[in-house]
């Protein structure tokens, strides 16, 4: 079985297609790893039954599917819609919602042959940097399980690191893909806003949401998003989305201008993260890359920016969650107002509630043009700063996250630490970029070090190319926790 478990996404949909392997017998494989790997919470919802009955169904058109995935087992973050399937956003408001719909990529991965092994863990509607705010109580890293796996979509990290599925969809508000992966070894990619439909995604912060996979390496996430991307007539902001990007990886890096941003290399980050980031930049240069160092000012600015616009946009978006349309509902109240109050008050979790409270403040009158307004004008220049960057240089390297993955407990005791955590991340939502980090190293407690790479709007196909440059010339991408001590 670990031989099986072991194989990427690609390798099992080819030995799937060849006759060598029953998509019920990677199910099985799979389901058998969840269980295994129960410690680390990884799951909110499992449907093993169910993901038993796809497989036998899928079997059927094995030999002939187009889709390189057919019938390759997977997990799917609990903010995505799965009609019939509960979707509670890792909430107690939520904990009985079970959709009357799928969403665009829900629809799409089945259609093109995915197995669905169930519902992934996360921070509460997606708040957090740790998967710790879940109702459903903390996953665990795999490689640790004394330390956090990353947020909000640590669940789906940790069960791809763990060998519980060979890829998961998860959502990236601010680095919500990308930091979790640093943290536990897996590639992850944020796409461009508009690449991937929003619609069935229980929204977080609407301007800066985005769907995207978590994988094992590069060529597995192209294939994902190969699967995924793509306009949605119910979604106004999704982008047509033209070519494979999986034909695109060729591995020939030569000629490109690769950015070192100095700011993003400065105090603060770790010495041992800074120099496994800037291994990439050595591995990309040998095979090609030019390297190009520049100043890049404008980092400072982006953690405040981000967490007024997101806190703004969601105290908006959960004003939906009242207890009067759907969801749990407080048991004792006076009247409608007292309603609203009390199923608010105890359905949401405190990290949610102070993003609430924060975003309505900034939202009121009198501090509107004080903080929302001023955040979207240097909203508008960290864009402005991107586009000015990228005269200079075809994709930028920047470490995911200042350090590696923290202890349990360490970030809860200290918010304002934990969102300073996004520093590397959450520009690229400001200025709705594409965003890639992919394993590049280890540090001296045997902790995952990530690298992230960002490319101009629609540059998922150099960014994956990068990433599958390096991925060629290194295996930090096929570690994983179980093999640990062999490593080293």
């Amino acid at each position: 079985m670990k031989e099986l478990l072991d194989l990427t996404a690609l390798q099992l949909g080819a030995a799937i297609k060849k006759g060598e392997v029953s998509i019920e017998e990677a199910t099985r494989a799979a389901l058998e790893a969840v269980e295994a790997n129960q410690k680390l919470n990884s799951f909110i919802t499992r449907t093993g039954e169910q993901a038993l009955e796809q497989a036998k169904a899928l079997q059927v058109n094995a030999k002939t599917a187009a889709s390189p995935l057919y019938g390759v087992p997977m997990a799917i973050k609990d903010n995505i819609c799965t009609k019939g399937v509960k979707t509670t956003c890792a909430s107690k408001i939520l904990g009985d919602f079970a959709p009357p719909y799928d969403a665009t990529v829900t629809e799409r991965l089945a259609t093109a042959g995915a197995v669905s092994l169930g519902k992934l863990n996360m921070d509460e509607f997606a708040m957090g940097s740790t998967t710790e705010t879940s109702f459903y109580g903390p996953t665990r890293n795999p490689w640790d399980t004394e330390r956090v796996p990353g947020g909000s979509s640590g669940g789906a990290a940790a069960a791809v690191a763990s060998r519980s599925c060979w890829y998961a969809i998860g959502s990236d508000t601010g680095g919500s893909i990308r930091q979790p992966a640093s943290y536990c070894g897996v590639t992850g990619v944020k796409g461009t806003y508009g690449a991937v439909s929003r619609y069935g995604l229980i929204a977080y912060a609407s301007s800066l949401d985005q769907i995207g996979p978590l994988a094992r390496d590069a060529a597995d996430c192209a294939a994902v998003l190969d699967t995924i991307c793509g306009q949605d007539p119910r979604d106004g902001t999704s982008l047509a989305f033209q070519g494979s990007l999986l034909d695109g990886l060729t591995g020939d890096v030569r000629g490109l201008k690769l950015g070192i941003p100095a700011d993003c290399f400065g105090d603060g980050l770790d010495a041992e993260v800074r120099r496994a980031v800037l291994s990439v930049a050595g591995a990309l240069k040998a095979r090609g890359a030019e390297l190009v160092e520049f100043s890049f000012p404008v980092m400072r600015y982006v953690v405040p920016t981000y967490y007024i616009l997101a806190a703004a946009e969601a105290s908006s978006n959960l004003s939906r969650f009242d207890g009067v349309k759907y969801g749990w509902r407080a048991e004792d109240f006076e009247d409608l107002t007292d309603l609203y109050c009390k199923t608010r008050t105890q359905g949401f979790g405190a990290e949610v509630r102070r993003r609430i409270l924060l975003g309505t403040f900034v939202l009121s009158s009198g501090y509107y043009d004080a903080y929302y307004k001023k955040a979207l004008q240097v909203k508008g220049l960290v864009k402005e700063a991107f586009d000015e960057a990228f005269c200079k240089c075809d994709l930028m390297l920047t470490p995911v996250a200042p350090t590696t993955a923290p202890r349990l407990g360490e970030s809860l005791s200290d918010p304002l630490q934990m969102y300073l955590s996004d520093i590397y991340t959450v520009s690229v939502n400001l200025a709705g970029l594409p965003g890639l980090s992919m394993p590049c190293g280890f540090d001296a407690a045997g902790m995952p070090v990530g690298a992230q790479l960002i490319g101009p709007a629609l540059a998922e196909p150099r960014v994956l190319n990068a990433a599958y440059a390096f991925q060629l010339d290194t295996s930090w991408h096929k570690r994983s926790p179980a093999g640990k001590e062999a490593h080293g």
